[in-house]
């Protein structure tokens, strides 16, 4: 089949993947110059299926109040007055409750686990490389309290058979020597050893070269305006440069997909959440992270990427604004120095943002519509990189009529009627 891809981040290009590996002739458009420029250039860099977790929580709106008092908030939340903001957080708050977040989680990490796997055996078929660490993630707590506060976590991992170790404050030394110096802060961690780390960006440019070795074309600084609809279904993309037909449309777009199927009747609950990163030059290597260490406090991930620290976090509400507020980087910059001081060249980092698709249950939403040849896989919200390989293989599955190796009844957009 003819199968255009709208969208070139991780998601949209591991979906080119392994549909032209199915044998399918498959185009991607995007409006950006090149692949991954946009939410999928800078983000944490984890590959962390076993912290595959929803926002939604119990306990998150006692917190969120609590953050926004926080000189260094893990949530900021501007004033917005439009409709599509808290109808979202409406909807985050529905799931802020131990059975949603227990079903919310639960398929989170079936996706995550499995995409992990599809991860490795890309990696292993093609040989790529992006800077990829096989060295765990470590969650780290600086109180008592946030430690307690493991156990439901820890029962999703145990139930799905996930590797975890919950370790004392000498545990963690051992497992990130770069905070030994700080040993005083930290009370425990839990540590995830099959989790991995890597460039999300090198990936995705990676994954672009196969797929145009297999055929696969790429047309950027492309307008994407609208669909075409007749007789029920998609007969074209409308872009600035023309209209573009094919048997099947996929949208990727990230949280810019809403807006896409909006005029066609689909409500597609997916809000920009603005995500921040600074990337940092090691210079001290004893002093830095062997692979991803996640601030519990702060929600920040600090993670090595080759002779760089990528350090991500925070959530922000401001709708499409891509502004950066000196106050965030100082967050970042805050929590690395915190617990890796001296291991960076903070002169020398460069600071992004990102628009995160995030859900209100933090399941991504990859599947049909109601019109028979549109379909989607978008809505991965922090963890697009981590759920990415996964996400492409079951669409492709999906579209060729093999049954996907997980359960994906619960990953539709049918499941928001």
């Amino acid at each position: 089949m003819k199968i255009v891809i709208l969208g070139a981040g991780v998601i949209g290009v591991t979906s080119a993947y392994y549909l032209a590996k199915a044998g399918h002739q498959v185009t991607v458009l995007d409006r950006q110059t090149g692949p991954a420029l946009e939410t999928s250039f800078a983000n944490a860099g984890e590959v962390s299926p076993g912290y595959a977790s929803p926002w939604a929580a119990p306990g998150i709106p006692q917190k969120a109040i609590k953050w926004l008092f926080m000189k260094h908030a893990p949530l900021v939340i501007r004033p917005m007055l439009d409709a599509a903001t808290w109808r979202w957080m409406a909807g985050m708050l529905r799931n802020c409750t131990a059975a949603r977040y227990a079903v919310n989680k639960g398929r989170m990490v079936r996706l995550a686990e499995y995409s992990r796997d599809c991860l490795i055996a890309l990696r292993s078929e093609t040989g790529i490389a992006y800077d990829e660490r096989a060295q765990g993630t470590l969650q780290l707590f600086r109180t008592q309290k946030q430690l307690d506060g493991i156990g439901k976590d820890v029962a999703v991992l145990r139930a799905d058979g996930v590797p975890f170790e919950v370790l004392d404050p000498a545990g963690c030394v051992a497992a990130e020597p770069g905070l030994a110096p700080v040993r005083e802060k930290i009370v425990g961690g839990l540590r995830l050893p099959h989790d991995e780390t890597g460039d999300c960006f090198k990936f995705t440019n990676e994954v672009h070269r196969l797929c145009e070795a297999m055929g696969v074309t790429f047309r950027f600084g492309v307008d994407i305006r609208r669909l075409k609809l007749e007789g029920g279904r998609v007969v074209a993309v409308e872009t600035a440069s023309g209209d573009v037909e094919a048997d099947i449309f996929v949208a990727a777009l990230g949280s810019y997909t809403p807006a896409l199927l909006r005029p066609l009747g689909l409500t597609l609950p997916v809000y920009p959440v603005k995500g921040y990163s600074i990337t940092v030059p090691i210079i001290d290597a004893a002093r830095a992270p062997v692979s991803t260490v996640m601030d519990e406090t702060y929600k920040v991930a600090i993670t090595r990427l080759g002779d760089r620290i990528r350090v991500g976090g925070m959530a922000e509400i401001a709708g499409f604004a891509l502004d950066l507020p000196p106050a965030r980087r100082a967050t970042l910059e805050y929590s690395v120095e915190d617990l890796f001081g001296g291991a960076g060249d903070q002169k020398r980092a460069s600071f992004w943002t990102g628009l995160r698709p995030m859900t209100p249950d933090g399941t991504p939403v990859i599947g049909a519509t109601r019109y028979r040849n549109l379909y989607l896989n978008s809505g991965h919200g922090t963890l697009g990189w981590t759920m990415a390989c996964g996400s492409g293989r079951v669409l492709a599955d999906l579209l060729s009529g093999a049954r996907p190796e997980i359960e994906t009844a619960d990953l539709g957009l049918g499941r928001y009627r």
